[in-house]
């Protein structure tokens, strides 16, 4: 069996990582942490920004979306995507590995283990292992169909999103299924991913969480007192679109006057402001204000059916419990009591009634830190180097 940590340290196991896009977000964590890993492994990718390039050390390497002459447009075009990530010849590596919510994973590396244990062939050619780390089955082909149709998030171009959809759902979807039998293994960002790999590409996944920069939000030293202390009201943060359910946390926290503290920007934005009552303010916040946010709160409310939820243990990290929707990636990190509590329907009553009840005074500062730790990036290592050493012929 191979051994990955000297594989790394020797150069002898060429490794290349392919990302579906690289503008921002927690499925970019990702593999800024496989990057990390894996310093001279190129990250293939449909586009990237400048700033990316430059976290990825010029690492990154694009296709003609890159310079695409409509890059507004970029989000519409998912049959050029895979059509790119299909025609890459990756062939020359020992270990490919994949991080996906969309088309990455079309990528072809040869006849896979899957497929030839499935058909009874037998492998007896040299090629690379290919890992995909899903971040989710695609949304807009599957569990967000419906949803995406409603809102696409794309602002004066919605209409244009809805045609796109109507009209590619059916080829697509048939698409990234197969696409998805072709990875050797696939790793699931948890659980509840885990369980919609199942139900949409009828595969098999491993679960590993996804890194979680958490020394940037433990800033404050870890003791057993008990909240709050020096915390006042709620908070919520992160990209203004319909499914994050921001309008839930505003409308609840509206009708009880609660203070809430709301954080980042938005399609919805506008919207979100015509629905806030006096006790709900809105702020535009740094990193390091994000995190004085988090921990002078006394919790984060979290009402979005995410497949994980990042900013969430980001919030457990600066010692704060969260007050989630019951599903998702929630149900990994979420001990009601321990780390915060649920609220179980998606509605303003659902929230409202675990609002009311919530009691901060139970909730101690370490046993939040202690959860998140559970979820840095030394333990992401960890467990996908030990995954590969196991899986890697």
């Amino acid at each position: 069996m191979k051994n990955v940590k000297s594989k790394m340290n020797n150069s002898t196991l060429k490794v290349a990582i392919v990302h579906d896009w690289m503008i921002g977000g927690g499925a970019e964590k990702v593999v800024l942490e496989l990057h990390r890993m894996f310093p001279e492994a190129p990250i293939y990718t449909s586009y990237c920004t400048d700033e990316w390039r430059k976290k990825l050390d010029g690492k990154a390497v694009t296709g003609y979306l890159q310079n695409w002459p409509f890059p507004a447009l970029r989000k519409y075009v998912p049959f050029l995507r895979g059509w790119w990530f299909s025609r890459l010849n990756l062939n020359d590596y020992d270990l490919v590995i994949s991080s996906s919510g969309a088309e990455a994973k079309f990528i072809k590396v040869g006849r896979t283990n899957y497929q030839l244990q499935t058909t009874n062939y037998k492998r007896n050619v040299k090629r690379p292992l290919h890992i995909s780390y899903i971040h989710a089955p695609t949304h807009y082909y599957w569990s967000r169909y419906d949803e995406y149709l409603r809102h696409p998030g794309f602002g004066f171009f919605d209409p244009l999103a809805r045609l796109g959809l109507r009209v590619l759902v059916g080829p697509m979807r048939r698409w990234d299924f197969r696409a998805a039998k072709r990875p050797d293994y696939l790793i699931a960002n948890s659980s509840y991913t885990k369980n919609q790999i199942k139900k949409y590409y009828g595969r098999d996944a491993t679960v590993i969480h996804p890194p979680v920069d958490i020394k940037r939000f433990s800033k404050l030293p870890t003791n057993n007192y008990q909240l709050p202390q020096n915390r006042n009201g709620f908070v919520i943060t992160g990209r203004q679109t319909p499914y994050k359910r921001f309008d839930l946390a505003i409308a609840a926290c509206t009708k009880l006057n609660l203070p809430l503290t709301v954080t980042g920007n938005g399609p919805d934005h506008k919207k979100l402001q015509r629905l806030a009552g006096p006790s709900v303010k809105f702020v535009q916040a740094t990193d390091k204000e994000l995190a004085s946010y988090f921990a002078t709160a006394e919790a984060f409310i979290f009402p979005s059916l995410d497949d994980f939820g990042i900013v969430a243990v980001e919030a457990l990290a600066s010692g704060t419990p969260v007050i989630a929707y019951k599903d998702g990636g929630a149900l990994d990190y979420i001990v009601p009591g321990k780390t915060g509590e649920y609220f179980k329907d998606q509605t303003v009553e659902s929230l409202v009634k675990a609002l009311r009840t919530f009691t901060p005074n139970k909730f101690k500062q370490e046993v939040l830190q202690e959860k998140a730790r559970q979820f840095g990036p030394n333990i992401f290592r960890e467990k996908v180097s030990r995954f590969i050493n196991d899986n890697i012929i």
